[in-house]
């Protein structure tokens, strides 16, 4: 063959695969330092990090996908937390204020969480709650466990990103894809369609379902289990490691409650356990369906898909739902972390051991 014609026929190749490199890094490129969306990015409903935490407000009667479940602040604080040291509930109660972490702050719209962590919770706590007003109970319960949430939250969208950015290849997408139990083994990269599957997996989870089902599951944090283990959502374990009940169903086998280091630990876990399991993948689904259409993701709708986590069935979802709809939890989904510093809390008699 000439050399010109073999020209002709290898320019429109080198062209073609030229273009599918570029296409290839385009997709793959994180969002520029201007903060536009990367198309890897768009494509899995993700925005790129915003400079404060003030931006990560939703919108006023917003009927697309909260601004806090899309993406993350810049600004999030890098130092290690200041430990509080607590000798009362009333001290805790004047946290809050001080934070403007209460009722006059919700009430005027302020959606802002600080970054608030604890160890465990105090046998205190279980002797004494019952003597605490209802809703006393209630609101340091929710606003204890809220920080927690989302901050497990910000961990998942922070994996999100490396997913949908990362190469196929990459160490880190890897590990996230044995970490959801997409990839049993030793797997050298990731096909487009597993990569899907994994963005399906590793999401978030609407606050006010995991708050209701962490009252549910621990007793409002009185049950033996939460003192015990840090365990909030009646996971089971059976590793033989867990949790002995009382009256143990001999049909299931040698299993437990799991237990977790911490607080935190424990909603972890729970996410991960939604996030894997394969009886909540009508959860998944239906949380990937309204990402995909930029609808709000609340616990009112997911909490739908919830009747194998207890014997109840439609019970257990009718109880959940019921639960975010008296306590106004749905709010708490529109919240988002503070770029203040973390603190972590203290109770005066852990601090003197």
């Amino acid at each position: 063959m000439p050399s010109d014609s073999r020209l002709k026929i290898a320019l429109p190749l080198l062209l073609l695969l030229t273009s599918l490199l570029m296409l290839w890094a385009l997709w793959y490129r994180p969002s520029d330092e201007s903060g536009a969306l990367s198309p890897a990015l768009a494509a899995a409903g993700m925005e790129p990090p915003v400079a404060n935490a003030g931006e990560l407000a939703t919108p006023a009667d917003s009927q697309q996908t909260q601004t806090s479940f899309k993406t993350v602040s810049k600004a999030r604080p890098t130092k290690a937390p200041k430990d509080v040291v607590l000798n009362s509930l009333d001290e805790l109660i004047a946290l809050f204020d001080s934070l403007g972490y209460n009722q006059a702050g919700w009430q005027a719209g302020n959606r802002e969480v600080p970054r608030l962590t604890f160890e465990a919770v105090s046998e205190r706590w279980q002797k004494t709650s019952s003597q605490i007003p209802v809703q006393l109970k209630k609101m340091v319960f929710f606003r204890l466990m809220a920080p927690l949430i989302l901050v497990a939250n910000e961990q998942i969208l922070l994996e999100r990103q490396t997913i949908a950015q990362a190469a196929p290849d990459a160490p880190e997408l890897l590990a996230l894809a044995r970490k959801y139990r997409l990839l049993t083994d030793e797997s050298g990269s990731l096909t487009g369609e597993q990569r899907q599957q994994l963005l399906a997996r590793v999401d978030i989870m609407p606050p006010s379902l995991v708050l209701a089902q962490a009252a549910e599951e621990s007793g409002w944090a009185t049950s033996r289990f939460t003192v015990e283990g840090n365990a909030f959502f009646g996971q089971w374990d059976f590793s033989g490691k867990g949790m002995t009940p009382k009256a143990q169903r001999k049909e299931l086998g040698n299993y437990g409650l799991a237990r977790f280091d911490t607080p935190l630990a424990s909603v972890e876990g729970y996410l991960l356990n939604l996030n894997t399991n394969a009886a909540y993948q009508s959860l998944r689904e239906l949380r990937a369906q309204l990402r995909a259409e930029n609808k709000p993701i609340t616990g009112l709708e997911l909490a739908g898909t919830l009747e194998r986590y207890s014997e109840r069935g439609q019970a257990y979802i009718d109880g959940i739902r019921h639960m975010i709809r008296y306590n106004g939890l749905d709010q708490v989904d529109e919240a988002y972390l503070s770029d203040g510093a973390p603190l972590h809390l203290i109770s005066a008699d852990d601090a003197r051991d």
